[in-house]
């Protein structure tokens, strides 16, 4: 909405209560709502507000705008498509789909099948209906459970918020859908195993091949993981964790789903997360950096030779019975397009890891600060989880990580926090930066959030 910079920021006040009347804001307190951040514009790495003032965004909004905020080449993108065929449900086909789906198969390095929606839990929930498809076209159909990790966030749908292990997010929502088995996360600063790492054999990964067998193996249908645990709290695994899952899968006869909807298209620092770990998944998810956020995408990736094995036939029932009106829209593929273009053209894969490798080694400066229990990071991607102190690592209170989240943004730096995860588990800040900030600006997150957390010392 263009308003004159003078008239907004005097009628901001006027905004805000039109706000409090009429929007509804999720994942907010009721009285937090009443005072959002009305966003007004962006440029780059930064966002203003409708009182002008202007903040370096350390989240890419809600981790998604990895190419920043003034991308006219993606605006453009969707304008021309929508003068030239501006709809057409995927029932059939049109030409930015195709090419997209192409293209999302050479940044996944083998053939897969693609099939589009618009948002992260809803490419979740084709994954679960694929693989449990897929086993009953193969004569198994007692095949139907999912085993997922505490802490992982997959959607917020019934079926992706059942696969969630977030418990704090279920609370008063269920029933919800029947199927998921969680087990403990590769949590590694509190292993639920007792271990430390110069003791680890990877009990979480075992713990997987346990619970399959006690679960009896024949009925698990698959194993969804993030090559991070993102929202949960940027829990990065040991090395070996995900190709030890594959291996499980394998020896189960479960297929394999890893979510990229956060760590995939660069953030990583490889075009998707799993490829660090040289790991080939069944299915793959994503979306967010999919269009840097500008417009609503996800796709699910199946591999084809599992395609053509359970799909590739004309039974009765054999087909995806699964319809979505603006999965695939011509406009968000053409930006989809247009952001690979970006992505491939200015290298942003490499610059993604250039800057990760930066922002872990200056958020070592915070190790040692008061309430900075452990440092994590992975890619352009980190989270600091503070504690009450060192010794016991007792969760530091919500309340004072909200302070820590609020200084930052005092001092014009927008940080992230996982919030309605799991009980003492919301004490991580987390730190998801655009690509295109400088290694200055990579800088000042790290100063900012450490002056932020000396302020609640």
């Amino acid at each position: 909405m263009a308003v004159e910079d003078g008239v907004l920021k005097a009628g901001a006040s006027a905004w805000l209560e039109k706000d409090r009347r009429y929007v509804w804001h999720g994942m907010v307190a009721h009285e937090a709502a009443r005072h959002p951040m009305a966003v007004v514009g962006g440029d780059g790495a930064y966002v203003l507000d409708a009182e002008g003032r202007r903040y370096l965004d350390a989240m890419s909004g809600l981790w998604c705008v990895n190419l920043g905020y003034s991308r006219k080449e993606l605006a453009e993108a969707a304008y021309r498509q929508m003068t030239e065929m501006p709809y057409y449900p995927l029932t059939h086909t049109h030409l930015p789909a195709i090419a997209l789906a192409e293209r999302l198969s050479t940044w996944l390095g083998g053939e897969y099948r693609i099939f589009f929606s618009n948002s992260g839990s809803e490419a979740n929930e084709v994954a679960f209906k694929i693989a449990r498809q897929y086993h009953a076209q193969r004569g198994e159909p007692h095949r139907w459970k999912v085993v997922s990790r505490y802490r992982a966030y997959h959607g917020n749908t019934m079926g992706a918020l059942a696969a969630s292990g977030q418990f704090d997010r279920k609370f008063r929502y269920e029933p919800l859908a029947p199927g998921f088995v969680h087990v403990p996360p590769p949590d590694c600063y509190r292993c639920p195993f007792g271990k430390e790492p110069s003791t680890c054999a990877m009990e979480c990964a075992q713990y997987v091949d346990d619970v399959m067998r006690w679960e009896v193996d024949e009925t698990v249908a698959a194993v969804i993981a993030e090559p991070v645990i993102t929202g949960g709290g940027v829990l990065v695994p040991p090395d070996g964790y995900l190709p030890k899952l594959r291996e499980i899968c394998d020896r189960h006869g479960a297929l394999l789903i890893v979510d990229e909807v956060i760590c995939g298209f660069g953030r990583t620092g490889a075009p998707f997360g799993h490829q660090r770990y040289g790991v080939r998944p069944d299915i793959v998810t994503m979306a967010k950096g999919i269009t840097s956020g500008y417009l609503p995408l996800a796709a699910t990736a199946v591999r084809a030779e599992l395609f053509e094995e359970a799909f590739a036939r004309d039974e009765a029932y054999a087909h995806l019975r699964h319809v979505n009106t603006f999965g695939g829209h011509p406009a968000s593929c053409a930006v989809g397009l247009a952001t690979l273009d970006i992505m491939e053209r200015e290298n942003m894969v490499d610059r993604a890891r250039i800057l990760g490798d930066l922002l872990a080694a200056e958020l070592k400066r915070l190790q040692g600060l008061p309430h900075v229990g452990d440092i994590r990071a992975f890619g352009l991607l980190a989270g600091v989880e503070l504690v009450e102190d060192g010794a016991t690592r007792a969760p530091l209170a919500p309340e004072l990580v909200g302070r820590v989240v609020a200084a930052c943004r005092q001092r014009g730096v927008i940080v992230g926090k996982n919030g309605d995860t799991t009980p003492g588990g919301n004490n991580i800040v987390t730190l998801c930066p655009p690509f295109v900030v400088s290694e200055a600006e990579v800088q000042r997150i790290v100063d900012v959030l450490g002056e932020a957390i000396l302020a609640i010392s």
